[in-house]
């Protein structure tokens, strides 16, 4: 299995300007992500950018190159998608889109969701999930949350508590949950898909369900593309939305490093 990975790194941030920039322990955040994905068994991983400043950041490094980009795109996906057909990958070429503020993502991960799309010819797109561990996770709107058939296809994601536990608990309580009640899974979002698929995705308008939640796969539902859900084979620590995730990931590295 040949497949390569992209990561879109846009310099501007809502909530955090310069993102990709951020210092972490030292390294700039797009250089550690970079790393770790050359730390996969990706044949190729491209950052994708359309900014100087994040292309300066980009290590060394024989598998990482850099994928200027134009600097109008609305998605992570439109980033991806051009720098796949600048780069003149074959449609069935499986591509890794990890985004740019994963640095704690594990290789493994990587390496995993790209063998999931691989084994499932018929399907168009593999991502991962990992179980929820406490009841006000599955209510928060900033973890998406996926439920899948015994198939392994998703039936949907949703910011919302899928599935309800109707009568058993609500948005007020808190604390662990109660493994009798079901399996939630929260959303790990790294995706692979092929280069037609992707060109495919990103012809389509927003459907009514990504508008409405936010999240650009249902695109892929809205569409019959079979999205493949894995659990995730090691914990995958979140990413960077926030300056208190800044912080933590900066004491997951400080921890992980000295380690090593």
């Amino acid at each position: 299995m040949t497949f390569c990975v992209v990561i879109p790194a846009r310099y501007a941030s809502t909530r955090l300007p310069g993102k990709p920039l951020a210092d972490l322990n030292g390294t700039p955040m797009i250089a550690r992500v970079a790393l770790a994905a050359a730390r996969s068994n990706a044949a190729e991983v491209l950052v994708a950018t359309d900014d100087e400043r994040v292309r300066d950041a980009v290590p060394t490094h024989t598998r990482v190159r850099v994928a200027m980009t134009g600097a109008d795109h609305t998605s992570g996906s439109d980033r991806v998608m051009e720098a796949a057909g600048n780069a003149g990958w074959p449609d069935d070429r499986i591509v890794v889109n990890l985004q740019g503020d994963e640095p704690l993502m594990p290789p493994a991960l990587i390496d995993q969701v790209a063998a999931a799309l691989a084994a499932a010819p018929d399907a168009g797109v593999a991502t991962l999930a990992e179980p929820l561990q406490r009841v006000e996770e599955v209510f928060d709107e900033h973890i998406v949350k996926v439920v899948a058939a015994s198939s392994a296809r998703a039936l949907y994601f949703s910011r919302a508590p899928i599935p309800f536990a109707r009568g058993r608990f609500g948005a007020t309580e808190a604390g662990d949950l109660d493994a009798s009640w079901g399996k939630w899974r929260r959303h790990i979002g790294i995706y692979a898909y092929r280069v037609g698929t992707l060109r495919r995705f990103v012809g389509w308008p927003p459907g009514q369900l990504e508008r409405t939640e936010s999240l650009e796969q249902l695109r892929f539902l809205e569409h019959d593309v079979d999205i493949v859900v894995h659990d995730a084979a090691v914990p995958a620590p979140g990413g960077v939305d926030t300056p208190a995730d800044l912080e933590r990931v900066r004491q997951a590295l400080r921890e992980r490093d000295g380690a090593d």
